[in-house]
C-alpha cells in the first residue's frame, strides 16, 4: 500500500508542476486557455484519487492526523511532495 501512496502522489506532484508551470503560461502569456482546461481537470482528478490512497494508507499504516495534514498540504506546494517521498521512502524502507 505505501508503494501506491507514494507512486500516486508523485504523480499527482507532477501533474500539479504542469499545471503551474506549462498549462498556466500556456494560457496567461499565448492566451491558450485549453491547456489550463485539460490539465486542471486531469490534475483535479489526480487529487482525489490521491487523496483516497492517502486516507486508505492512513488507515492502514494507523498515521496521526497531523502527518496526514502535512501531507494533504504538501500535495498542494510545489515540490514538496517529492521531499515528503524522499522521507517517506528512508522510512519504510528500514522497515
Amino acid at each position: 500500500m505505501i508503494n501506491i501512496y507514494r507512486k500516486t502522489a508523485l504523480i499527482e506532484g507532477v501533474s500539479y508542476l504542469i499545471l503551474l508551470f506549462i498549462a498556466m503560461p500556456l494560457k496567461y502569456i499565448f492566451n491558450i486557455s485549453e491547456a489550463v482546461k485539460y490539465f486542471g481537470w486531469i490534475h483535479g482528478v489526480l487529487f482525489l484519487v490521491f487523496m483516497v490512497i492517502l486516507i486508505a494508507t492512513a488507515l492502514k499504516y494507523k498515521w496521526n492526523l497531523v502527518r496526514v495534514i502535512i501531507y494533504t498540504i504538501g500535495s498542494v506546494l510545489p515540490f514538496v511532495p517529492f521531499i515528503l517521498d524522499k522521507k517517506l521512502k528512508e522510512e519504510y524502507s528500514q522497515s
